[in-house]
């Protein structure tokens, strides 16, 4: 038991981590055209508005997907959502 102790006060102690490290934004090009879409408009939108914006078909699927996708933006801290369902750049 000595010997284990010494050596594990012997081991260098890991600099702790001034901040964790937040992923970038996702590689697929669809989150770049939902963030130059939202940079277009300025304003917050819907993931419906975003969904005419991209030229995408107002259908159930699209909606949905576009709306995954922002919400994986705002856990990643990329957007925010000032209000259930309404998505904005955090500079906006």
């Amino acid at each position: 038991m000595r010997i284990t102790r010494k050596t594990l006060l012997a081991l260098a102690l890991p600099s702790p981590a001034t901040e964790p490290d937040r992923p970038g934004i996702p590689d697929h090009p669809a989150y770049q055209q939902i963030l130059t879409a939202l940079a277009d408009a300025g304003r917050p939108m819907r993931a419906r508005d975003l969904c005419q914006a991209l030229d995408l078909p107002i259908l159930p699927k699209n909606t949905e997907g576009i709306r995954s996708k922002l919400k994986r933006l705002v856990s990643r801290g990329i957007l925010i959502e000032p209000k259930p369902g309404l998505f904005a750049r955090p500079d906006a």
